[in-house]
């Protein structure tokens, strides 16, 4: 798992070519600060390096918060470790509870596209009736053509209202049903559900995973995983599951301070970012992340290390409480 503690940028200039050129590549380190700053002058230099050869290469890494998903390490501050579990604060001022090998996947509910088939066949049988009307120079035939547009139309709207009707009627419903489609053909597994306020998360208790496991990106494929979580996972080698409201949904409408909210910041405008969290902590203190709803599968089965994970997940999460989702 890639969470580095410490950060440092580092910045190169030549001449290549007849061409000023100047490169800036950021460091990362467990160790302290003059480590960080030491890969940053090496990933420069290689750059450098490369350019002079010919690559073509951006000269300056974006300080992104989740770059994650991009190749770069996670750029967040790390609030608490728990073991391997690591608890940081992303870009949005939410904490994030990060692990190395205990599977986590956010099925999100679906949305019905707007309008859907009952508005496209006025519309269908309209465009039918110019096109006929305009290649015949026959209004009689634009009719006749546009009739049958129209009952074709309301063939489909019927089929489609019927295969709606048949589906599950509540977006929880509809990631409840992939969930337990999921499970059915994994008897083995061992999901815990719980509620979020976009759809359902599962925590996968029977054993733990590599984030390269071929299982894990079957999981991610059939429960519909977010894609840029997907990537997170495999460039970072880790799990991860928000622990804590957003901010919007909680009232605050202020942005993280100091804007992007990317980690670490300069020491004059530490005041200001703690000042945020302060009050943004006040206030998420009256929300949970999520709910928990049940579980499904071989219940029975866990391993000490999903154990943990779990218990410090519900607990950060207010997981069992009855406070208002955000």
């Amino acid at each position: 798992m890639i969470v580095p503690q410490f950060w440092a940028e580092g910045r190169l200039h030549r001449r290549v070519g007849g061409r000023s050129v100047t490169v800036r590549r950021f460091g990362w380190s467990d160790q302290d600060q003059a480590a960080a700053q030491a890969h940053a002058d090496a990933r420069a230099q290689d750059a450098m390096e490369r350019i002079a050869a010919g690559e073509s290469l951006e000269r300056r890494e974006r300080k992104v918060g989740y770059n994650g998903a991009h190749g770069l390490p996670i750029r967040e501050e790390i609030v608490e470790r728990h073991g391997d579990a690591v608890v940081t604060r992303n870009s949005y001022g939410a904490r994030c509870l990060n692990t190395p090998d205990v599977l986590f996947v956010d099925v999100d509910f679906a949305e019905a596209p707007a309008g859907g088939p009952m508005l496209a066949v006025p519309g269908a049988a309209g465009i039918g009736a110019a096109l006929a009307g305009w290649a015949t120079r026959s209004w009689v035939f634009a009719l006749a053509a546009a009739a049958l547009v129209l009952a074709l139309g309301v063939w489909r709207v019927r089929v489609e209202k019927a295969r709606r009707d048949a589906a599950p009627r509540e977006p929880l419903q509809a990631a409840r049903a992939r969930i337990d489609r999921f499970i059915a053909q994994r008897p083995d597994w061992h999901l815990r559900l719980y509620v979020t306020p976009a759809g359902l998360r599962a925590l996968a208790m029977h054993r733990t995973f590599s984030p390269a496991d071929p299982a894990v990106a079957d999981a991610f494929q059939a429960l519909g995983a977010d894609p840029v979580y997907v990537r997170m996972c495999t460039h970072q080698n880790c799990f991860r599951a928000r622990v804590s409201a957003k901010p919007w949904r909680i009232g605050i409408g202020e942005h993280l301070r100091p804007r992007p909210g990317v980690w670490p910041v300069a020491p004059e405008q530490l005041p200001q970012r703690r000042g945020w969290v302060a009050r943004y902590e006040d206030r998420a203190a009256g929300f949970a992340a999520c709910r928990f709803v049940g579980a499904v599968g071989a219940t029975g089965s866990a391993t000490f290390e999903t154990r943990a994970v779990q218990a410090l997940h519900d607990q950060l999460c207010r997981a069992d409480s009855t406070l208002p989702l955000a």
